[in-house]
């Protein structure tokens, strides 16, 4: 048994390899998936032991059990079927209301799904016209939409569910995968978290950096804020604190570059090398940016950070891209949607195997022999050759002793 402080350093020796970056490469992966094709074979007497100590097989039906010997499935044809999970909870978030509910939906749909919406009640005109719309165009009797706050979405987290898709905070993420696991319902998380953003405009000194910034403010949103036009408020008053008390915070309020003091020295990290480091020393964003125009650099961000997508020179178009999967890693969220991975995400994957009755081969069935282990050998290399040879008894094989 392993302790507590064992497990806790093979763990810590783990995290530290998977830093470095060795198991991403080609041929790491390929010398490792080698070793183990070496192992089974150098090994395959004391695995042919263990199993038969643990389970009773015989050697002949531990290598048909345990191998993949594909022969043994000919004639037949393999096909995945997409079919609908069947009952579909969407719980939507307040930042996007009406996107955050329509573009799952559309997913849940396209699959075949039956399909609960819960809006956010912190937009509660936008979940009011969900509410009163939706049935007007789409049918009742398959897609429903309930409004309420936590404590409704509390009473809908205690029915079983086929799928569970949320957008929201990771605080509550938390929450509906923890209700999800008692009925072992798949989810999909779609929980943001911090976006980082990388500068790369070495050649431009720090008062031009600030004073381009300032002035693209200005030309956005004007001098005064009392008449700003355009400009999305904050959806309430808890959250509108919440952004007040960020930016109270000293290292924040050193750094505003437009309506305050600034730090330009706090305002971007002058080494690239350190960007990385301080990304990775956080949880993993939903998205990265990074404004640069070396390809050297695009590379290393892309192969040596973790995030749920990345966009270069530009924010938040990655979004409208259908052709992208959008989605977290970690903390950010799990699973992805957008296009055709709306569908994927809403539709089980059926392995389907279609063969006839003949022929049927002996070689599958007791009592078991040395031929039968060898059959299921040549057929699992598709060495044709030899088994031809077998089957007319013409190569030779170990006989039992």
């Amino acid at each position: 048994m392993v302790e507590e402080r064992d497990s806790s350093c093979l763990l810590s020796e783990l995290r530290e390899t998977f830093k470095s970056g060795r198991t991403r490469s080609f041929e790491w992966r390929k010398t490792q998936l080698e070793a183990m094709l070496n192992m089974l074979t150098h090994q395959e007497h004391s695995c042919f032991q263990a199993l038969d100590h643990d389970l009773g097989k015989t050697h002949v039906e531990s290598y048909k059990d345990e191998a993949e010997t594909r022969l043994l499935f000919y004639p037949a044809k393999a096909e995945v079927i997409p079919e609908p999970y069947g009952l579909v909870l969407i719980i939507t978030s307040w930042n996007y209301p009406l996107q955050l509910a329509l573009e799952p939906l559309i997913g849940a749909i396209a699959a075949g799904n039956v399909v609960v919406i819960k809006p956010s009640e912190i937009a509660p005109a936008t979940s009011s016209f969900l509410s009163k719309t939706i049935p007007l165009y789409l049918d009742s009797t398959a897609i429903k939409v309930i409004e309420g706050g936590s404590d409704t979405t509390q009473q809908l987290l205690q029915h079983q569910w086929d799928k569970i898709f949320y957008t929201g905070s990771p605080r509550v993420g938390k929450i509906i995968m923890t209700e999800a696991a008692k009925h072992l319902t798949p989810v999909t998380l779609e929980l943001g978290g911090k976006c980082p953003m990388i500068f790369d405009f070495p050649s431009i000194s720090s008062d031009l950096k600030i004073d381009m910034l300032k002035r693209t403010v200005r030309r956005f949103y004007g001098e005064n804020l009392e008449t700003l036009k355009g400009m999305t408020r904050i959806v309430n008053k808890f959250h509108f604190d919440r952004l007040r008390g960020l930016l109270k915070d000293p290292l924040v309020a050193n750094s505003i570059v437009h309506g305050g003091s600034y730090d330009e020295e706090r305002l971007y990290l002058k080494k690239i090398v350190e960007s990385i480091e301080f990304i990775n020393s956080k949880p993993k964003p939903l998205a990265l940016y990074a404004f640069t125009n070396d390809e050297s650099l695009k590379t290393r961000i892309v192969s040596e950070t973790s995030s749920g997508s990345v966009t270069f020179n530009d924010v938040l178009i990655h979004c409208l891209c259908d052709g992208l999967p959008f989605g977290g890693v970690g903390p950010s969220g799990i699973g992805r949607y957008h296009g055709k991975y709306s569908f994927e995400t809403f539709s089980h994957e059926k392995a389907v195997l279609r063969r006839g009755f003949f022929p049927d081969l002996n070689a599958r069935y007791p009592p078991w022999n040395t031929f039968k282990l060898e059959f299921c050998r040549v057929g699992y290399r598709f060495d044709y050759i030899a088994l031809i040879l077998l089957l007319l008894g013409l190569k030779s094989f170990p006989k039992e002793s």
